[in-house]
């Protein structure tokens, strides 16, 4: 009879320990590739080999190349979502393009330190693109709030101009790792400029 925390009883942990280090193993590969070699040289066999397990391991814990860059991309925008949050709550904005660099800076620094990350945003899977639009949705909310807290925008400004917003951002940061690796500057500063001047017609009328 097998002793309390012995055989049997560790086997699960030790199993699950095994599982947690081999996702992550996957995981990483993927991102090294993505970043390296670009997105078409991420195939479920090179992340394989990346990782040092065999193609046929890999399907125990991804059924196919779509689960692993869904993974992929809601473990960025965990982090992404901090820094811009983290980002817009350290201090009270003075003016909309303000606010627009406090989102803006961050996404592209990010974009910046994580080439994997913006192979995924511009290769995006339908799953993917849904991952994306609720990703900027939960962001415009949070940047709707703020604007309208610190009395940028009008009270009553209806929260699909910040979604709409976001869209125009979107395409834009997209442009902006077509033209360049590290983000092409000209292009979001334009970036900038036009999801400021949109939002400035929001502001509320002089004496609100």
């Amino acid at each position: 009879m097998a002793s309390p925390g012995t055989g049997s009883e560790r086997r699960p942990a030790v199993v699950q320990r095994r599982r947690i280090e081999r996702v992550k193993a996957i995981l990483d590969a993927a991102e090294a590739l993505l970043g390296e070699q670009g997105y078409e040289a991420a195939t479920l066999k090179a992340i394989g080999e990346r990782a040092g397990i065999p193609t046929a391991s890999v399907y125990h814990y991804f059924r196919d190349r779509g689960e692993v860059e869904t993974e992929l991309l809601q473990r960025h925008m965990v982090r992404l979502r901090e820094q811009v949050t983290d980002r817009l709550g350290e201090r009270a904005p003075h003016s909309v393009r303000e606010t627009v660099d406090m989102i803006v800076d961050p996404l592209l620094a990010y974009g910046r330190a994580n080439p994997g990350f913006v192979q995924l945003w511009r290769q995006r899977s339908v799953t993917l693109r849904e991952l994306a639009r609720e990703f900027d949705e939960s962001l415009a909310e949070r940047t709707w709030r703020v604007l309208v807290k610190h009395r940028l925008i009008d009270a009553d400004t209806p929260l699909y101009v910040l979604q709409y917003a976001f869209e125009a951002g979107d395409r834009f940061f997209d442009l902006a790792f077509q033209r360049s690796p590290s983000g092409d500057e000209t292009t979001m500063t334009e970036a900038r400029r036009l999801v400021t001047a949109y939002l400035e017609t929001y502001a509320p009328a002089d004496g609100d």
